[in-house]
């Protein structure tokens, strides 16, 4: 049998062909290099850093809102109010101030102001949130509160890693493309001569 057409016996060998890495490419300068490793440094923080850094804040907010959710609800209590005066004015605008006195666990008879609608009548009951001192306050903050005050910080880090790795990328391009700039004009004081000298012949 022949052995012509066969791939192994006819033309000569292909030619080996060297890979060069990137390190080793003679047009690739030092800059060049820090650049690409800084480029990697700032990927491995989106990877690792970023979600650690989200967790980390949003977990602490979540857990020292949660205190203040305990806090809250062991030092205020909701109380019947009523109302000591009729609340005047259009019915078509927004709450008004209103007087209200209640009685607390001690038996004594406190007084407040709240925001009622027009028109409430005298004796009408409110609910109100007191302190400990027995002064009107705000509602304690909910676990949902304190849930989406975590959500918020954590997003925030996120944020500011995120700006600050490209505030980073971008201040390490401005340092390095002025030391390009100074070096490339270095270069061209020496080479600049020789053309001019080669193009007066």
């Amino acid at each position: 049998m022949s052995a012509q057409g066969s791939p192994s016996a006819s033309g000569p060998p292909p030619p080996h062909q060297e890979h060069t890495s990137k390190g080793a490419n003679p047009l690739r300068r030092t800059s060049d290099r820090v650049e690409a490793w800084f480029g990697r440094f700032l990927i491995l923080v989106f990877v690792v850093g970023l979600p650690m850094a989200a967790l980390s804040a949003g977990l602490t907010a979540y857990e020292s809102s949660m205190r203040t959710v305990q806090i809250q609800s062991a030092q205020r209590q909701e109380v019947t109010a009523r109302l000591t005066s009729n609340v005047k004015g259009d019915t078509e605008g927004g709450k008004q101030q209103a007087q209200v006195r209640w009685t607390d666990g001690n038996g004594r008879v406190r007084t407040g102001t709240v925001l009622a609608e027009p028109g409430t009548p005298k004796g009408a009951t409110a609910r109100v949130w007191v302190d400990q001192a027995g002064a009107i306050t705000g509602p304690p903050m909910s676990a949902l509160g304190a849930t989406t005050t975590g959500w918020f910080v954590g997003g925030m880090a996120a944020v500011g890693v995120i700006a600050g790795s490209f505030a980073a990328r971008a201040g390490m391009r401005h340092m390095l493309d002025r030391r390009r700039y100074a070096q490339w004009d270095a270069e061209w004081d020496l080479v600049e001569p020789l053309w001019s000298e080669r193009f007066r012949r």
